[in-house]
């Protein structure tokens, strides 16, 4: 998502011994493993819309800031503008993403992957527009500012893996990627060469 701001709270976090979450994606979409919150901001794919691509974001809020609430507050349309000056300029916004995965590697689930997330906006992949209609989109909780957790990464890939053995590979991309020049996430931090090495892309 990757709000702008200056970011607050900046820590690396490494563990070097993480043991990879497994995730299971059934024909709904629905991932056990995955704390399950279900988001009002989705909708229908179009009839004939197939999942072609995985958009992978960060966001924290306040930003910078990690381990609160905020995140899941606003994907649920909760979120108290009066909570944190920042949160004044979010107000009436209504986005959501598939999955969250928070700086421990716990995975939150907010849109059954059938169903059409919020969170590309405005957006376009190998002349294809509306890259909410044929993607998932993950959120990493982290800034551009600071690397992601090895925990972070363990559970990107079992998630991927599991998306992959659901809908076959699909091709990645950031955020930054499909609304260059309007978004930077998931940033210059974010080690694509380390998690295709994972998946078995490089």
């Amino acid at each position: 998502m990757a709000f702008d701001a200056a970011p607050r709270t900046l820590t690396m976090e490494i563990d070097a011994d993480v043991t990879p979450p497994c995730f299971l994606v059934d024909i709904g979409g629905m991932c056990s493993g995955a704390m399950w919150i279900p988001s009002p901001n989705c909708d229908e794919r179009p009839p004939d819309a197939r999942i072609e691509l995985l958009v992978i974001h960060n966001i924290s809020l306040p930003p910078g800031e990690f381990g609160g609430p905020y995140v899941t507050d606003l994907f649920l349309n909760r979120l108290h503008p009066g909570a944190h000056p920042y949160f004044a300029g979010l107000a009436g916004l209504e986005v959501s993403a598939h999955f969250l995965i928070d700086r421990e590697g716990g995975v939150t689930q907010y849109v059954p992957c059938e169903l059409r997330a919020w969170h590309a906006g405005a957006s376009s992949w190998r002349g294809r527009e509306r890259c909410n209609d044929f993607s998932i989109g993950i959120e990493m909780e982290g800034t551009d500012d600071v690397p992601f957790t090895d925990a972070q990464y363990a559970a990107l890939e079992a998630l991927t893996k599991a998306l992959f053995a659901r809908y076959g590979e699909l091709a990645l991309a950031g955020h930054s990627d499909v609304a260059p020049g309007r978004k930077t996430d998931p940033g210059a931090h974010f080690d694509w060469e380390r998690y295709r090495r994972s998946l078995a892309l490089c």
